[in-house]
């Protein structure tokens, strides 16, 4: 980790020892972000540097405007910008960032804040780097490991309407010249073929409009995106990978925010506020509930059934021992490592998987036409 904070620091050192402007140029008025939203990437890249340039004794304000000429042009240059201005002004980092909500999350501003309370700015920035790279892994990681299936859905798809569309109505021309019976399979498919070129706005129309209907409705929440992130953990061998994540997830983030010094209740709040699941945030909140009236955490960890034993017992023994932070932070790399193999796993079953489900629609399709064909050549060769 070290190392790859000196690679991307090489650039930013030698602008802060010639001494490249602490404030940016052009920044005297405010510029608003129109709700463009920022690269995750870029905002950890930012991190790492930041913290590197601090804990080499620069100027806050001198560091930002460093990271501010270096950055490219676009939204994330006018965040820094504003940054600079107001840190410049004598605001605190962790307030100026969280004017800027698209490019700092609640995460990220709690943990300067704490890190600007005990001193440890450049220590907090780094281990958030982390956070933010573990993160990016494993989203990228599930992001890969669909691209294949995706690819095979894709193509699968597009046989099925080409052969629906303009393969069997051909053949159908053909049967219809001459007089012989089709057997079940052929009246099938010749009969789906004829509904899907005859109500294509249907079939192609219905399933993009209710992707479109189920993309709103989670997006506007409530019951029904419950519903659906709860199914979805039920879903087999991938609920549990998924929930898995969602662990790893929350125990890093808890694990991190208690690290850099954040109290407990706050920390619930947060890791609560950037859990992607509902069934998951739900469970910490009621945890923070029962927290918030002097409980310990393990015990309505346990009661809320998000966790498993392994999590519960872990967090136990931290509370006890006093290394909190630490056994979630362990439950949080024990889980990413299960998750990895998981998917990989997953994944080689699912891929041929859908390859034997392709050859089948294709093993149907040619049954279904050449019987007919055969029973017409036989029959004219007896003529």
């Amino acid at each position: 980790m070290a190392k790859r904070i000196q690679r991307k620091m090489s650039a930013p050192q030698a602008g802060a020892r010639s001494g490249g402007g602490a404030k940016p140029a052009g920044s005297s008025a405010p510029k608003k972000l129109s709700g463009r939203r920022v690269s995750g990437q870029v905002v950890t890249d930012f991190t790492l540097q930041l913290a590197t340039l601090t804990s080499a004794g620069i100027p806050l304000v001198r560091a930002l405007g460093v990271l501010h000429g270096q950055a490219k042009a676009g939204p994330f240059k006018e965040v820094l910008s504003e940054v600079t201005e107001d840190v410049a002004a004598g605001t605190p980092l962790s307030e100026a960032m969280g004017k800027h909500s698209r490019a700092f999350d609640p995460l990220y501003s709690s943990m300067v804040r704490a890190g600007e309370t005990g001193g440890l700015l450049d220590t907090i920035l780094e281990r958030l780097a982390i956070l933010r790279e573990r993160a990016a892994e494993i989203n990228s990681k599930i992001r890969g490991a669909m691209v294949y299936p995706s690819m095979i859905v894709v193509v699968a798809l597009v046989v099925i309407s080409v052969v629906i569309l303009f393969v069997i109505p051909r053949f159908q021309a053909i049967f219809d010249t001459f007089d012989v019976e089709l057997p079940a399979t052929t009246r099938t498919l010749l009969g789906a073929a004829h509904y899907g070129t005859q109500y294509w706005y249907l079939v192609f129309g219905l399933p993009i409009l209710l992707v479109i209907v189920h993309k709103l409705l989670l997006v506007r929440g409530g019951g029904y995106r419950r519903f659906m992130h709860k199914r979805l953990l039920g879903v087999p061998l991938m609920g549990t990978v998924l929930s898995q994540g969602y662990v790893a997830s929350f125990t890093r983030t808890f694990g991190t925010l208690i690290q850099a010094g954040v109290p407990h209740l706050d920390a619930l709040g947060i890791a609560r506020d950037t859990a992607s699941n509902m069934v998951i945030a739900e469970a910490v909140e009621d945890i923070r509930a029962a927290v918030r009236e002097g409980e310990g955490i393990a015990t309505p960890m346990s009661e809320t059934g998000a966790f498993d034993d392994l999590v519960c017992n872990m967090v136990e023994v931290g509370e006890e021992t006093g290394e909190l932070d630490r056994m979630l932070i362990k439950v949080a790399d024990a889980y990413e490592v299960q998750v990895d193999r998981k998917m990989d796993n997953l994944f080689k079953v699912l891929e041929p998987a859908m390859l034997v489900v392709m050859a089948i629609f294709v093993g149907f399709v040619v049954v279904a036409l050449f019987m007919p064909l055969l029973s017409i050549m036989n029959s004219m060769g007896n003529i």
